[in-house]
């Protein structure tokens, strides 16, 4: 195992992969959560939250970072 170089990460790559990350898996735990509350509504909106926060990283990377 050797060491990995992340000194070309940019801090708006880390800052954007970092906010979207917090946010895509606070949506999906909020799903479960109101899944098991028996919030059926609710958790699938926050589910189909975390689906469009994905789909939205994935263009930012692909517009601003590739």
């Amino acid at each position: 195992m050797s060491l990995v170089d992340v000194s070309d990460v940019s801090a708006g790559l880390f800052i954007t992969g970092a906010v979207f990350i917090l946010l895509i898996f606070s949506l999906l735990s909020l799903g479960i959560l109101r899944m098991f509350q028996l919030r059926y509504k609710a958790g699938w909106i926050s589910f189909a939250g975390a689906v469009v926060s994905s789909i939205v990283f994935g263009f930012i990377l692909d517009r601003w970072f590739m």
